[in-house]
């Protein structure tokens, strides 16, 4: 039976009509007919405070990073053709553009509680661009070291746009970061490189919001790894919410590495690292221990994925999904690929019916315009004519 468009159409209890902007000063609307408030997001310190290592005393140096989407990725999951849900956290949502923000926020409160001066790090990138963001809104000083020529020149630009001291030496991450530690040592100056505790525990909360967001754990939990901070981190916070009773399993952990930069798949450092992804070119991770031990522990695994299996997941994400991500991001998704091919994951379907798969895609892809652009076919030039045009449009 149609319904007459004369009558009004049933709406759920509760329902509050949304009114356009542009009728708002015209019309007087009831307090009980608005919108809903949303509720203010203040950033992790607040949102987790009970899990984190903060007093009333710790002053709260924030820019509301965290929160950031767990979005389904249909595609994707189809493409494995197995009984399985595959979920992207969308690191790159953070304010600086990467996960380095959930760890940054922590580091940088404690720096001021404990009456630092300046901070510094050594960085791919990320960690550049985050710890000088974070260090503009503490008011301190920031130096960072990057390697010469081996950093993303969109988180270049944001350390050089927050005023940080960047300096490049001549040699790899690994050489920068070996001396920033003893700058550290020697000086009255903050270390906010993943050897920082603050960072883990920080960065931890990434796992805290996938469960709050699932309302479980994944089954298995697919991250890149370069100095393994991420890993560890993420391993650490879903072992808290096991045991606090939040959840009730635990999730593999699936740790992917690029070929050329797979110290820990190689059981050895790599004195030069090479791959195209820059946030995990790093041949001597910092957190190595860590990351065997989220994948000892979790029954998972950490593998390597070719510069081409990182390209080709990083063209699907975007073609196929509409998420643009850096490439270093991609890494987990190649390793996702890997594992659907390999029929690792349908034994793993076969043994626990159906999975619940995340991969973190731990920056966005505007950090690293330059491989986009490499990767990509250039503008088709055309006159400024219809039949031009159409020449090249299908409909």
């Amino acid at each position: 039976m149609r319904r007459s468009p004369n009558l009004p159409m049933p709406r759920p209890a509760g329902f509050r009509p949304r009114f356009p902007f542009f009728l708002m000063s015209s019309v007087d609307v009831r307090a009980d007919q608005r919108a809903p408030t949303l509720p203010h997001w203040r950033g992790l310190l607040e949102a987790y405070r009970e899990w984190l290592p903060v007093t009333d005393a710790t002053p709260v140096v924030t820019l509301h990073e965290g929160n950031t989407p767990l979005l389904p990725a249909p595609r994707l999951a189809e493409r494995l053709g197995l009984q399985a849900r595959v979920w992207l956290k969308l690191e790159g949502v953070n304010p600086t553009g990467s996960f380095k923000d959930r760890g940054m926020t922590l580091a940088m409160s404690k720096a001021v509680e404990e009456g630092k001066r300046a901070v510094i790090c050594a960085s791919t990138g990320n960690t550049s661009a985050s710890a000088a963001a974070y260090a503009r809104r503490a008011g301190l000083p920031c130096v960072v070291v990057v390697p010469e020529g081996n950093i993303a020149l969109g988180k270049l630009a944001q350390a050089i746009a927050h005023q940080a001291t960047v300096l490049a030496v001549q040699g790899n991450f690994d050489a920068a970061l070996a001396v920033v530690r003893q700058i550290h040592e020697r000086h009255p100056i903050e270390l906010v490189n993943s050897l920082n505790p603050y960072r883990i525990e920080g960065q931890k909360t990434g796992a805290f919001e996938i469960c709050d967001q699932l309302g479980r754990a994944p089954t298995h939990h697919f991250i890149p790894v370069g100095n393994a901070g991420n890993i560890t981190a993420y391993w650490k916070g879903y072992r808290e919410y096991a045991e606090a009773g939040r959840i009730e399993a635990l999730p593999k952990m699936l740790g992917f590495q690029a070929a050329g930069a797979a110290p820990i798949v190689l059981g050895r450092p790599v004195p030069n690292p090479e791959t195209f992804a820059t946030a995990i070119r790093i041949g001597n991770p910092v957190s190595w221990r860590g990351a065997e031990a989220a994948r000892d522990e979790s029954g998972g695994l950490i593998e390597a994925v070719t510069d081409d299996e990182i390209a080709d997941a990083y063209r699907r994400l975007a073609a196929e999904e509409g998420v643009f991500c850096e490439p270093a991001s991609a890494a987990a998704v190649a390793g996702l690929l890997k594992k659907g091919r390999e029929g690792w994951l349908a034994e793993e379907a076969r043994r626990l019916g159906r999975l619940e798969i995340v991969a973190v895609l731990t920056g966005h892809g505007l950090k690293d315009p330059t491989s986009a652009i490499k990767r990509s076919p250039s503008p088709i030039v055309v006159p400024p004519a219809i039949d031009a045009l159409m020449e090249h449009i299908r409909l």
